[in-house]
């Protein structure tokens, strides 16, 4: 496996271990990967999670499970303060954790678990209250709800190299003509040799991919007249509907985070010695 990064805490002999770091906006983590699966938590701010197959959003308050292997880049929409849980291969599988990327909502029980977990030291006492909160960590992390906030990429390479323009130029009105044009190949073909290699249709994958878009950009201030506008919707009641249909929410909903358990974070000076992505 190569750009594997060997955390300090990757032959710890616990099968979870958790830490915190704070991130610069605009900090773009290249590629790597982990011996231990990921589970990072984005406290403060947006993650983007980028991997060969796909692209995954983590808004405030959300997380994303990477699972030990995969490699992946990470980039912070705005200042983030991520906390992490590294869980081995081994506790993963008897969490029945998945074996690929996922978004997850996150508990109030689980926010509160993280915060406990930061504070211990890395060689917990297993069989004492530090290992039963580990325990009782990991099994709330696999028991968290899945969240659609991933655009996944085809195998074909020339059509993954279109999509991932669509990623840096998201826009509701990319036609599918034009696209299967920049490609070489027919309408048809088009269609078909998208659906196989993702699962979706070409006009879900580009609405999808406009919504993960206007969750980064709502996060950062952004009004939802100019997001909509800019992706191409032809009003900003027609951008809210499609978000609301597709996330359940309204816009300015699916924004507003509950402070009640990360709004009081206690100072922690012995995290420091403890950071790493």
């Amino acid at each position: 496996m190569r750009n594997t990064a060997i955390d300090p805490f990757e032959d710890t002999p616990r099968s979870v271990v958790v830490t915190a770091n704070d991130f610069a906006a605009g900090l773009v983590i290249p590629l790597h990967a982990h011996y231990r699966g990921q589970f990072a938590f984005a406290a403060c701010g947006t993650i983007s999670v980028s991997t060969p197959s796909g692209q995954w959003l983590v808004p405030p308050q959300r997380a994303c499970w990477i699972p030990a292997g995969v490699e992946h880049t990470m980039t912070m929409g705005g200042p983030v303060t991520m906390l992490n849980a590294f869980i081995t291969a081994e506790a993963s599988t008897v969490a029945q954790m998945p074996g690929h990327c996922c978004v997850y909502g996150v508990s109030i029980l689980l926010k509160v678990l993280l915060e406990e977990a930061i504070d211990l030291p890395v060689m917990y006492e297993i069989e004492a209250r530090a290992g039963k909160l580990m325990a009782l960590l990991v099994d709330e992390i696999a028991s968290m709800p899945r969240l659609s906030l991933h655009a996944p990429l085809p195998r074909d390479s020339r059509l993954a190299k279109a999509c991932r323009r669509l990623f840096a130029a998201p826009s509701i009105t990319a036609g599918l003509d034009i696209m299967a044009a920049e490609v070489g190949m027919s309408r048809r073909t088009f269609t078909r040799v998208f659906r196989e290699q993702t699962g979706i249709s070409f006009a879900e994958w580009r609405q999808q991919v406009c919504l993960l878009s206007a969750i980064e950009r709502l996060n950062a201030g952004e009004s939802v007249t100019r997001v909509a506008l800019e992706l191409g919707y032809t009003s900003p009641s027609s951008f809210s509907s499609a978000f609301q249909r597709v996330l359940g929410v309204a816009p300015s909903q699916y924004i507003e985070v509950p402070n009640s358990a990360s709004g009081s974070r206690r100072q922690r000076p012995s995290v420091r010695g403890r950071l790493t992505n």
